[in-house]
């Protein structure tokens, strides 16, 4: 039962801070007793990595699309552009799927301890 310090970003998932106290569960010189209490929660205003990353591939998925629409509306004879424009929005939703999933299992495997 040592204590930790907490990180809580703006999308609600935290993070683990820096250690803050040693509990007297654990006698040995430099080692602490393996559970972690919350001592003090930092409350940040920023998105934490795995939330970042998704926004970033879903702003960039929304840019593809629609240079793809006005490519389209515009006519263009850019069927190669086209076809690999194509091909980046569905690796950027596959992308954006398995990270998604990943958050998801964060926040059940918290949710679990």
């Amino acid at each position: 039962m040592c204590f930790y310090n907490q990180k809580k970003f703006a999308c609600g998932d935290w993070a683990w801070g820096n250690f803050a106290a040693k509990c007297n569960h654990e006698y040995r010189m430099g080692e602490t007793c393996g559970m972690k209490l919350v001592n003090n929660t930092e409350h940040l205003q920023t998105q934490c990595k795995l939330c970042e990353k998704i926004g970033i591939k879903y702003r960039r998925r929304q840019a593809e699309m629609e240079r793809l629409t006005r490519w389209r509306r515009e006519g263009s004879v850019m069927i190669a552009s086209m076809e690999r424009s194509q091909t980046i929005i569905k690796d950027l939703e596959q992308e954006i799927k398995q990270l998604e999933y990943e958050r998801q299992m964060k926040q059940l495997n918290i949710g679990n301890k």
